[in-house]
């Protein structure tokens, strides 16, 4: 085939078909015919010959021509598509290196491998900027609602088309048993959009909470017009749901908004999800408040929480156990999810239970540690004394409140109390010094004999091996795994350590053992002072 004037405006024609059946733009079809065209005249004239081609927009006429570059004599290697300086001036006036000499070439006749040849890298480039804009259209709706057709099911996994793509739910993503039939219609998530070999993959979901989240902003015109916010969502899928609502109108109740005139509105978020039951919840920013309300419907008598620890314990009556705890977990797995706190339920009876080992625990310590009777270590107890350290160090004023207790007696307590600590951290020093404990670690501002002795124990037993330590190790922490929140346990939790003073401890250590400049560190924690400075602003 050679490109002749009867079939100039053919090109122009077949580029502008092509272009609007893939929604694509002419000019990167008419330049995937450029570079076909290019490629079947190099097998004519030569693979190393750098031949271009260029379709004129207008009447279709393609030029053909040949380029050569001017390069140094020692850079000189393609005699086909450079030349030097010297060769250049036959064609050229003053020729300078990198600049080009290009002349035009007759237009090739392409034979039928050439022609094949031309159509698929036509093809080829025709699909990319398919998938180009496919990826780019896709991308920018990553996070909102689709509608498409079942196309078929592929190993439990069903692909859609959602319009100028597919999209693919994956057996996880889908509710419960749902299965579909081609040319269903169905509505999804769009999850995740990536750009792959094989072109964009539209990752979609009916699972993802946020799916839920979309639903009720479609249904509810107060959360599309921001006046109503979501603010947390927990499903089991198929299941039940809880969903944390908040209203930025004091006039307008988010619940009642969310349920819809005889439940309408949640019905139909309901009926989408193949019956899955919702529960709507008012957020509120205090978390015990919340966390009452998103143990709902059971009904909770106390709210003990942790925050350091990201942990919670709920008393609930006897009777409403079960209920709070909910069919497998359910419920309590739930609220857990929508308020990010671990949950520890317990009923009225079992709390009654620990309080009561917990005060028989004290007592004993008390009555073995100072020398009282039992009487007098329950009242020690009674007034919210915890551990010896409170009565050894607290001000005198405090003990003289219990009944019976002047100056004299309140003194002699204390001395008992003092007395008793340092034997017990004299026993953990010898203790630690046995395990291998070194004078480094003994001596390092922060550390306990205690403290020193447990180290030792995990071996740490130098203030090498104390800076080696990451601060969880020694505070504690949470991770997740599964989805599930997991405590680790850190080796001097026990003693009240918490992350910020662990993390102080250990680059203390470091710069003791010149690890670290002290000039950077003092930098660092300038840093930090700014930034905490902006937020607070």
């Amino acid at each position: 085939m050679a490109i002749t004037s009867a079939n100039q405006l053919e090109l122009l024609q077949t580029a502008e078909a092509v272009a609007r059946e893939k929604m694509i733009d002419p000019g990167l079809v008419i330049e995937a015919m450029e570079e076909s065209l290019a490629r079947a005249a190099k097998s004519r004239y030569g693979a190393e010959m750098d031949i271009r081609v260029a379709i004129d927009r207008k009447t279709g006429r393609a030029t053909f021509t040949r380029v050569r570059t001017v390069v140094e004599d020692e850079e000189l290697e393609n005699y086909q598509a450079e030349f030097t300086v010297e060769q250049a001036k036959q064609y050229m006036e003053n020729p300078e290196v990198g600049a080009t000499f290009v002349e035009e070439v007759p237009p090739v006749e392409m034979g039928r491998i050439a022609a094949q040849s031309a159509k698929q890298v036509i093809l080829q480039k025709v699909r990319e900027a398919e998938r180009d804009r496919q990826f780019e259209e896709f991308q920018d709706r990553a996070g909102t609602i689709i509608n498409g057709v079942v196309k078929r099911e592929e190993y439990g996994n069903v692909i859609v088309d959602v319009g100028r793509g597919e999209g693919i739910l994956r057996r996880n993503e889908k509710i419960g048993r749902e299965s579909y039939r081609p040319n269903d219609r169905i509505r999804c998530f769009i999850k995740d959009v990536r750009r792959e070999a094989r072109g964009p993959q539209i990752f979609l979901s009916r699972t993802a909470p946020e799916f839920m989240a979309e639903l009720f902003k479609m249904e509810v015109p107060e959360i599309y017009d921001n006046i109503i916010e979501i603010k947390a969502v927990a499903r089991d899928p198929g299941s039940r749901a809880k969903i944390a609502v908040i209203s930025h109108d004091g006039s307008i109740d988010p619940v009642g908004a969310c349920v819809g005139m005889r439940g309408s509105r949640v019905q139909a978020v309901v009926n989408e999800l193949q019956g899955e039951k919702i529960d709507i919840i008012p957020w509120n920013e205090d978390q015990p408040t919340f966390l009452v309300n998103a143990l709902q419907p059971a009904e909770v008598s106390k709210v003990v929480l942790d925050e350091e620890a990201g942990k919670i314990e709920v008393v609930v009556p006897d009777e409403q156990l079960s209920l709070a705890i909910g069919r497998r977990g359910q419920n309590v797995r739930l609220a857990s999810q929508l308020t990010n706190l671990d949950i520890d339920i317990m009923t009225e009876e079992e709390e009654s239970k620990r309080r009561q080992a917990e005060f028989e625990l004290r007592t004993k310590l008390f009555m073995e540690a100072l020398d009282v009777d039992e009487f007098f270590a329950q009242l020690l107890v009674a007034e919210g004394f915890t551990n010896l350290e409170e009565v050894a160090y607290v001000e005198i004023d405090e003990l003289l409140v219990i009944d019976g207790v002047d100056e004299d007696t309140a003194g002699e307590l204390q001395t008992r109390a003092r007395e008793f600590l340092e034997a017990k951290a004299a026993a953990a020093l010898a203790k630690a010094r046995e395990l291998g404990a070194d004078d480094s670690l003994l001596t390092f501002e922060g550390i306990t004999p205690q403290m020193a002795e447990v180290l030792a124990e995990d071996g740490v037993k130098t203030l090498e091996d104390f800076a080696t330590c990451a601060d969880w190790e020694l505070a504690g922490g949470w991770t997740t795994v599964d989805g599930e929140r997991v405590k680790d346990d850190g080796l001097l939790e026990q003693f009240g350590m918490e992350l910020e003073e662990a993390q102080s401890m250990i680059m203390t250590a470091r710069v003791l053992l010149g690890w670290v400049d002290p000039a950077e560190l003092e930098a660092a924690h300038d840093d930090d002072a700014e930034i905490t400075e902006e937020a607070e602003v």
